[in-house]
């Protein structure tokens, strides 16, 4: 019941948003982009952040497109945003700075300032190689040996099993559809385990509970009440624009997608997780208009459909504790334009209607 008549006080849809920090939050307004983070018990620290967009041209705002580059965009200006505020985090005391190793002297000593750019690059193809083996790789396989025998597909005369032209069997249609979904599922098993296996870090529930701070004081602006520790507190932590929802829909796009992408396309098996992996694109972009239609729309299609995205919700945000919220207030204050340029929707949603 609660949740129901938060959403029926909704007036209007903001397109600002934000992201969890180390012991701050950033806001992300149409004409700027604040962080604010905690340096001590009555102190805020807030600044200005700013990134240049990798591309301008009106090709990259068309829809599917604006997705990809708009997700280039903000991992740039939240990993901007996330260095900032480690470092007011470290100079506070908050995060306790260990002393580098002989490799970390070493590596200083040798990259001098690229180091952080090395860093990144290794850990960037580090995370795409574990992406591929546990979502790729991992899933077909673990289908291969268990389910797969079902759904061979056999010569009607011998019954013999059709070999490819590597010599590997073939799968029927309804093998296909299968070993997508399967693919599918165990991605979200994975990443929900994941999920879990953070949040039992003291640090990770911290930034979970940041997050669940941003996500209310969204809420109480669209709700039209004055920012207010008290008036954010009372609001809910789970919203349909979340990235945690955009992951969650990305990989069910995934789903759908791998159903038309034969196991051995032309003949070749290896072809079908590179095709998948061409077509990431398309589903990151599916992914994003999915995720604007429900940030620009309230109404019980829309709550449906980002129902499973806010399941995961529950995980990866927290009750935040009130320093939290003045945060993401002090954020929030900071970004909202006075010519009210980032109300989407002004009036008396969906929800409230039905």
């Amino acid at each position: 019941m609660k949740k129901q008549n938060d959403r029926k006080q909704q007036k209007r849809i903001t397109s600002i948003g934000g992201s969890a920090l180390i012991e701050g939050i950033m806001m992300r307004g149409p004409k700027r982009t604040t962080v604010a983070c905690r340096v001590d018990k009555d102190t805020i620290h807030t600044e200005d952040i700013e990134v240049k967009p990798l591309v301008k041209s009106k090709f990259w705002k068309l829809p599917l497109i604006r997705g990809i580059a708009g997700m280039i965009d903000s991992m740039r200006l939240s990993y901007k945003a996330l260095g900032l505020s480690a470092d007011k985090a470290m100079e506070a005391g908050l995060v306790e700075e260990e002393e580098p190793s002989k490799f970390g002297k070493w590596l200083d000593k040798t990259f001098g300032d690229k180091l952080m750019n090395v860093i990144m690059v290794i850990a960037s193809v580090l995370g795409i190689a574990l992406a591929l083996g546990l979502f790729v790789f991992l899933p077909n396989a673990l289908f291969d040996w268990t389910l797969g025998g079902l759904f061979v597909q056999k010569d009607p005369a011998s019954g013999a099993a059709v070999l490819d032209a590597a010599g590997k069997v073939t799968y029927t249609v309804a093998g296909q559809i299968a070993k997508s979904a399967f693919a599918g599922v165990l991605k979200i098993v994975l990443f929900i385990c994941y999920l879990l296996l953070v949040s039992l870090m003291k640090d990770m529930r911290r930034v979970f509970q940041y997050h669940g701070a941003e996500h209310k004081t969204i809420f109480c602006y669209e709700n039209d009440e004055e920012l207010t520790v008290a008036n954010v507190r009372k609001q809910i932590r789970f919203h349909p624009r979340c990235g945690t929802s955009f992951l969650v829909v990305t990989l069910l796009v995934s789903i759908f997608v791998g159903m038309f992408i034969p196991v051995a396309p032309f003949g070749v098996k290896i072809l079908s997780p590179i095709f998948k992996l061409l077509l990431v694109p398309v589903m990151v972009g599916l992914g994003y208009e999915f995720i604007k239609l429900c940030g620009r729309h309230d109404n019980k299609l829309t709550r449906f459909l980002a129902t499973p995205g806010l399941w995961a919700q529950r995980i990866t945000t927290k009750e935040p504790d009130d320093e939290m919220i003045e945060c993401a207030i002090a954020a929030m204050k900071a970004v909202i334009p006075d010519d009210g340029s980032d109300i989407l929707t002004d009036c008396t949603c969906a929800a409230a209607q039905s």
